[in-house]
């Protein structure tokens, strides 16, 4: 598919200095890790069913997305790093749930805008 382009070079919008202001302060890397935690198939099932469920423990979450609790506990941990879940510990098991209400609108926009796109 042919990418349309503009047909003449020049800035044609006054607002190029502010957004250019707004885009230096953007932490792109940080944002761009956010995105690749979420880009990940089996990191995307955990989060979906933690949208589902307030609380899940590894065991549960590895047999609801059907891998080992090792490969569960990989994923949830490169979540963890990444702000997206947290934890709490009881005795000696470890429950997930999301960080904030923010990760569960994420996965649901995403979710929607996947949906949206099976149409076009």
């Amino acid at each position: 598919m042919k990418v349309p382009q503009c047909e003449t070079i020049g800035i044609q919008s006054e607002d190029v200095p502010t957004l250019q202001t707004a885009l230096a302060q953007l932490d792109a890397p940080r944002v761009s890790r956010l995105f690749k935690a979420f880009a990940d198939p089996t990191r995307l099932k955990v989060l979906y069913v933690l949208t589902l469920e307030h609380e899940l423990c590894v065991c549960d979450v590895a047999a609801i997305i059907g891998h080992s609790n090792a490969t569960a506990s990989h994923h949830l941990r490169t979540l963890l790093e990444q702000g997206l879940v947290k934890y709490r510990k009881e005795g000696k098991v470890v429950y997930y749930s999301l960080d904030d209400e923010h990760v569960r609108q994420l996965v649901e926009i995403a979710l929607a805008h996947s949906e949206e796109q099976k149409d076009v």
